[in-house]
């Protein structure tokens, strides 16, 4: 065997059909797209959502809701994090900038701390919002809040 008689294994390769090549080529006429319609056309494409012309499902189904342009969005943090980053770290107080070192928040995100699990180390924790549970259960555990 060498590079001059390699050839594809039989069948492997196939042959584009030439379409609209005339009628003795017979593909020729239609060009196997059938007889009128919009499918026949040149230029045809489907429009996203079209359903043959029965009403699309996205013009079938009311409208709901709507989006608040002034809702506020924090990034919920639970007194657990905040526990676990005081014992690994060893701080006092913990804000949104050591909270960002750690990877929590994003650099301009808005904190808000949550009363989810338990608090021993006595912090000073500075964030934008506070739960009551949460608050209750800094001030308990000897620390203080600082809200931003």
């Amino acid at each position: 065997m060498e590079l001059h008689n390699l050839t594809p294994a039989a069948g492997s390769v196939k042959t584009a059909k030439r379409i609209g090549r005339g009628a003795g080529s017979g593909l020729g006429g239609t060009s196997t797209r059938g007889h009128k319609g919009a499918k026949s056309r040149s230029g045809y494409s489907k429009k996203i959502g079209f359903e043959g012309g029965q009403m699309p499902m996205q013009r079938r189904l009311p409208k709901f809701g709507f989006k608040n342009i002034n809702r506020v969005e924090y990034k919920a943090i639970n007194l657990d994090t905040l526990q676990a980053l005081a014992d690994a770290k060893k701080l006092t107080k913990i804000g949104v900038e050591e909270l960002h070192a750690a990877g929590f928040i994003g650099k301009s995100a808005l904190v808000k701390i949550l009363g989810n699990g338990t608090l021993t180390a006595k912090l000073t924790v500075a964030a934008h919002a506070f739960s009551k549970s949460a608050e209750a259960a800094i001030t308990a555990a000897g620390g203080t809040i600082e809200k931003i």
